[in-house]
């Protein structure tokens, strides 16, 4: 049974992970296999959205402390090990939003620790009502540092540092207020209506999206001058590129758009 599964549909991929007895802990074989998919995609010219989910009750529990428990055991006391470990976490979070195609998080029952910094670290994500977000860590002693990276990027500080320091857990309907999250929805209807914001971004010119996408990142740690200056640039490049100027031109005649990419 592997860790982590591929699924195709068209042009989105849904990757799955397939670790329900850890709670889909971002264990060292979880990381490694997330990361390895989203390399793989990445090449994937076909591949124009990616959905993330995972099986079991929850959707990931965070890093694996039996795993981390274990480190402790290394004769420096884990310090190379927990070093190595945060690293490979933060690496392959940084990949997902340095991938091509947008990753939409499909959340369900708990996402806790580093699993909470994996829904905030995703371009979006739809949620279960009933699904639960925090940042835990501070209950055990451990203050989630990394993941407070992505989550003090998506919602308000004071927020962010209520959960952090508290360890409390927030609901679906008030991760969606605070914009951790796009939207809630019925639990039996989580999976299709994932797919269905994952095929209205698929069905977009696939450059563009990838142009914005690696735009929208670059620009949010701007300034505003700086920002206007270089999607300005981003805008020419775009502008310019064939299927743009098919699109403009198959607007303004009232047909669809025959793009070749």
């Amino acid at each position: 049974m592997a860790i982590l599964e591929r699924r195709d549909t068209g042009a989105v991929t849904q990757l799955v992970m397939n670790a329900p007895e850890r709670l889909n802990a971002l264990s060292d074989e979880m990381l490694a296999a997330l990361h390895s998919a989203l390399d793989e995609i990445a090449n994937d010219q076909s591949i124009r959205v990616v959905v993330l989910s995972g099986t079991g009750k929850a959707f990931c529990a965070g890093h694996d402390l039996k795993q981390m428990t274990a480190g402790r055991q290394l004769d420096d006391g884990g310090k190379a090990y927990f070093k190595d470990l945060f690293d490979r976490c933060a690496a392959m979070m940084a990949r997902v939003q340095s991938l091509p195609q947008p990753v939409i998080a499909q959340v369900h029952g708990i996402a806790t620790a580093a699993g909470c910094q994996l829904v905030a670290t995703c371009d979006m994500a739809v949620a279960a009502s009933g699904t639960r977000f925090g940042v835990n860590g501070v209950n055990i002693g451990l203050f989630c540092s990394t993941p407070m990276v992505a989550l003090s990027r998506n919602i308000p500080r004071k927020q962010a540092f209520e959960m952090l320091t508290t360890g409390a857990f927030i609901d679906s309907d008030r991760a969606e207020t605070l914009g951790l999250i796009n939207r809630v929805v019925a639990a039996e209807d989580l999976e299709a209506e994932t797919m269905a914001l994952a095929q209205t971004v698929a069905a977009k010119l696939g450059v563009a999206v990838k142009i914005g996408k690696k735009a929208f990142y670059n620009q949010i740690q701007m300034n505003v001058a700086d920002a206007y200056a270089y999607t300005g640039d981003v805008m020419v490049e775009n502008m310019l590129h064939c299927d743009t100027i098919e699109g403009i031109e198959a607007f303004l005649d009232k047909r669809d758009p025959t793009w070749e990419q």
